[in-house]
């Protein structure tokens, strides 16, 4: 499904701002989305399926999608396209979202990319297989300051780029 503004033949957005959108449940970075997004004067769209205190910044919008293991997903999966930005550490989701042409990037700063997206889908079944045969969980590395200041500086500096392209 084609989106208005999206350039058919290059599959950009002409003389169209990049949108964000944030998966919003269990999102560390809402915050620095935010503060990036306003110095930019980018709309953001946090998606979940409620339990988050809406902003008052006019620039996000939040949806709330009725409970359910990948409303929130759906909702962005269909909503994103090309030249807009998705937040999330689904590795699902970032596949979905880089098929139609959006640039990823996960709460730690680390960008999903076409090159990189197929290895983190094959990790995460692995880890999904582990988990089943040991009945034990995966480890999960704690999010630190470091990841969030990657975060910061790789949302920029996939805004310029945007802004370079466009």
């Amino acid at each position: 499904m084609a989106r208005a503004g999206i350039g058919i033949a290059s599959g950009t957005p002409p003389d169209r701002m990049p949108a964000i959108f944030v998966d919003g449940d269990a999102c560390p970075v809402k915050a620095e989305v935010e503060k990036v997004a306003v110095r930019h004067g980018l709309g953001v769209t946090i998606v979940s399926d409620g339990g988050l205190r809406p902003s008052a910044n006019p620039l996000l919008r939040h949806v709330i999608v009725p409970e359910g293991p990948d409303a929130a997903d759906d909702w962005i999966a269909e909503h994103a396209g090309a030249g807009d930005i998705v937040i999330t550490a689904d590795i699902p989701l970032a596949s979905r979202a880089l098929e139609k042409g959006a640039r990823v990037i996960g709460p730690n700063g680390k960008p999903f990319t076409p090159d990189n997206v197929g290895m983190a889908l094959g990790m995460r079944e692995l880890s999904r297989h582990l988990r089943e045969v040991t009945g034990g969980q995966t480890h999960h590395a704690g999010f630190s300051a470091k990841d969030r200041s990657r975060f910061l500086g790789a949302l920029e500096n996939c805004i310029q780029a945007l802004k370079r392209a466009g």
